[in-house]
This record gives C-alpha cells, sequence and structure tokens, in this order.
C-alpha cells in the first residue's frame, strides 16, 4: 500500500533560526523556504519545517519522552567525523558517539533548536557471541 515515506514535517518555533540550523549546521540542501513552510532534500524523503509552533520548556527540561513526538534519524558511514565537523559548526549533543551493545550500531543525538533530538548511526560489526544454555532451550 505505501512505499516509502515522501516527507517528514517538523513543527519549528522560529523559522530563520531552524534553517540556519538544518542548513548550515548539518548541512542539508534547501529546496524551498519561506516564513512559515520550509523544505531540504534528504534523498527520497523531504525535511519540511511548518513555522508557528510552540515551545515545550517543561518537557526538555526534564527530558521526558514525550508521546506523539518523533525524532530524525540519518545514516552515516563515519560518526566520528560527522560528529567532530556537526560539532564544529555548532551542534549541541546530546550524547556522543556511543557503541550501542547488541544493536550493531554507534549512535550520536544532537538538538535542533526547539531541541528535536536528532540521530546519527553508523552501522558497526555485531560480535558473534556463542549461544548461553537459555537460547539453546
Amino acid at each position: 500500500m505505501f512505499k516509502q515515506a515522501d516527507y517528514l514535517m517538523v513543527t519549528v518555533s522560529n523559522m530563520d533560526r531552524s534553517l540556519r540550523f538544518y542548513r548550515d549546521i548539518l548541512g542539508l540542501t534547501v529546496k524551498f523556504e519561506s516564513k512559515e513552510w520550509s523544505e531540504f532534500i534528504t534523498g527520497p524523503t523531504t525535511i519540511a519545517l511548518h513555522g508557528g509552533g510552540k515551545t515545550v520548556e517543561a518537557s526538555s527540561a526534564t527530558r521526558e519522552t514525550v508521546a506523539g513526538t518523533c525524532s530524525i534519524g540519518f545514516n552515516v558511514t563515519n560518526l566520528d567525523l560527522t560528529f567532530k565537523e556537526l560539532q564544529t559548526r555548532g551542534a549541541h549533543f546530546v550524547m556522543p558517539p556511543t557503541h550501542r551493545e547488541g544493536e550493531g550500531i554507534k549512535l550520536a543525538v544532537c538538538v535542533d533548536p526547539d531541541g528535536l533530538p536528532i540521530s546519527f548511526a553508523e552501522e558497526v560489526k555485531r560480535e558473534d557471541r556463542p549461544l548461553t544454555q537459555s537460547q539453546t532451550d
């Protein structure tokens, strides 16, 4: 029924600030921009910014996960290089490159100006481990 996600919409509180972040810090290519709607090309999926959002200070301050929200995730080939480059451009990381045990990835997370998490993942070889007794039963 569905082929793929065509676009991802992010509601932002300040379009100019968010445009600068996604364009200048993340380095995404602008497809279209206006005061209320802007789009970035990211392969087959467009990231669209929708202006007029209100900030949610309470959830950001407590770092709680809020139902009904999402995050953006990018696959990268060299996470350490991506992390250093984005940090140099001013990205604020809330998680440095971290090996995710059992997931087969190394992951880093930064936040956009409104606190939306943006993750960067690099595939890493999973360690082959012998099955334990409980896994063979």
